[in-house]
């Protein structure tokens, strides 16, 4: 169905609002839940360890289980991963679906969201709301599923359980309506010389 310009307008003015809000959220330290190219997922500035910290415990998580970030664009990925494999672009560029590597050798983060071998799921989003959300905070942004570890991840805004949309800071009013089931991303396991697996 094709959208009126005037609805066009609304959903972007809701979209700014929300935009204004997280970013004020983020910058404080604190946590959002907000839909992302995927799964509504909680989100906080992914180089603050003390918003990672309470990332972990809202989710009830071990903290030694690594944290998806998001970020804007493919160029910026040399700001935090040592060395990244020439084969990343292409991946990112091929991807049908959204997509998360994880690589080796993160830096500038926070070092409680990474996983063996300092690494970190990245995950560039083409939604538009998400991609404006990265690209106007300028730093990476976790994004993880918006559920109590264990528990099934919600497709749904209305299936995000109470205690975590009470627990961030800031939860996004745009797309909470949406029933649309959506779905985590693919993800795959990049190792420095190049070589990948696909874990999921």
């Amino acid at each position: 169905m094709k959208l009126s310009k005037e609805q066009i307008q609304e959903i972007r003015a809701l979209q700014e609002a929300d935009i204004v809000q997280c970013l004020k959220t983020l910058s404080a330290g604190g946590l959002i839940l907000y839909p992302t190219d995927t799964v509504w997922g909680i989100g906080c500035d992914a180089t603050n360890e003390e918003a990672v910290k309470r990332v972990f415990q809202l989710k009830q998580r071990d903290d030694s289980k690594a944290l998806i970030v998001l970020i804007d664009s493919a160029d910026h990925l040399d700001h935090y991963v040592v060395d990244v494999p020439m084969i990343a672009r292409e991946l990112i560029d091929v991807a049908v679906k959204p997509l998360t590597i994880i690589y080796e050798g993160a830096y500038n983060l926070a070092p409680n969201l990474l996983g063996p071998e300092d690494s970190v799921g990245i995950r560039i989003p083409n939604d538009e709301f998400c991609h404006r959300l990265c690209e106007r905070f300028g730093k990476p942004i976790v994004s993880t599923s918006a559920n109590v570890s264990g528990e099934a991840t919600p497709r749904t805004f209305a299936n995000i359980d109470e205690a975590i949309v009470k627990g961030v800071d800031y939860a996004v009013e745009y797309r909470r309506d949406d029933t649309t089931p959506h779905q985590p991303s693919n993800i795959i396991l990049l190792s420095r010389d190049g070589t990948f697996k696909i874990i999921r």
